[in-house]
């Protein structure tokens, strides 16, 4: 694999709490565990690089004590930065619980990734064989959306980008998501978010009017549907479903990230897209047995996963031409 993965989103440092249940209006809980780690993009970005891809990150880090948390981070999974820390503000955070259940619940409040301009991004520069990955999260953000918009639009017609909506897809202006869009290669959202863009509806319609009305430049799009696997339709009208794993899950955070930094990995590596989603199945399915964000596995215990699991858990689902 000679391309790398341009990562031009937000990272961000994690506070995460564990609890039994989120606490009533105006009630209190005390946590059974804090840790301090770095996240947002940073989860896809291990994601793929612990599956074999070589990762940069092309958004901004803060100056401060955040900013200099996430860089170390970084460098202890081998991601370079390519641009220059803030002059003006530290790193933004988020708080995340946990529950008992699994599921997260986030606040946040952005810092030093909410700002991004063209000139902050000259250092970015593309180079044949690259993947370029975006997320909603950056394109909600009012001091980055334009410029971001503006570079994505730029970049050179034979670079695959893939973008994740993600759950503050409603924060996105529509003129700008619907540009964003319509420069996809791939697309990887959940099934709210699919919904939130084409309309409701059953999963592979939504999938047809995903590629027909919104990405029309798209390869392919793939929804997730969390322990369930995903859909993948691909721009010939071929589509299919992943089934996903069966696993004790303890803590779902990240599991989007994991699943598309592992899928884009793959496809890098010339894995077909329906095995590249088998592939991204497993790797999100391991990365919820694990504490935190950035859980990711490796390619070798995803190998071993996939040679372990039981005839028929994560077997392909069938290949089927949708209604245009």
């Amino acid at each position: 694999m000679n391309g790398r993965l341009i990562h031009i989103g937000s990272a961000v440092v994690d506070y995460v709490y564990r609890i039994d249940s989120l606490p009533a209006p105006g009630m209190e809980k005390t946590a059974s565990s804090f840790a301090q780690v770095a996240g947002g993009g940073f989860n896809m970005m291990v994601a793929a690089t612990r599956t074999g891809m070589k990762v940069v990150f092309g958004g901004q880090l803060g100056s401060g004590p955040n900013g200099d948390f996430l860089r170390a981070a970084f460098a202890n999974e081998g991601i370079e930065t390519l641009t220059l820390p803030s002059p003006l503000m530290d790193s933004g955070n988020c708080v995340a619980m946990i529950s008992a259940d699994a599921e997260r619940t986030f606040v946040s409040w952005p810092g030093a990734e909410s700002v991004l301009s063209l000139d902050m991004m000259a250092p970015v520069a593309v180079a044949p064989g690259d993947w370029v990955f975006a997320s909603g999260y950056t394109l909600s953000y009012v001091k980055c959306r334009d410029a971001l918009t503006e570079w994505i639009e730029a970049l050179p017609a034979e670079t695959p980008f893939a973008f994740d909506p993600t759950p503050i897809i409603s924060d996105i202006p529509r003129p700008i998501l619907s540009r964003v869009l319509a420069r996809t290669t791939w697309l990887s959202c959940n099934t709210t978010e699919a919904a939130d863009i084409a309309g409701p509806g059953d999963v592979g319609a939504v999938a047809v009017r995903l590629l027909a009305d919104h990405c029309p430049k798209a390869a392919g799009v793939i929804i997730r549907a969390g322990a369930k696997g995903c859909l993948v339709r691909l721009a010939d009208g071929t589509a299919q479903i992943i089934p996903g794993f069966k696993v004790a899950a303890v803590d779902t955070n990240g599991a989007g990230d994991t699943h598309i930094g592992a899928f884009v990995c793959a496809l890098a590596r010339g894995i077909a897209p329906f095995e590249a989603a088998r592939y991204a199945n497993a790797a999100a399915a391991i990365s919820v047995t694990r504490h935190g964000g950035s859980s990711a596995p490796t390619d070798q215990e995803i190998q071993t996963f996939l040679s372990h699991a039981a005839d028929g858990s994560g077997a392909q689902g069938r290949t089927h031409k949708a209604n245009a």
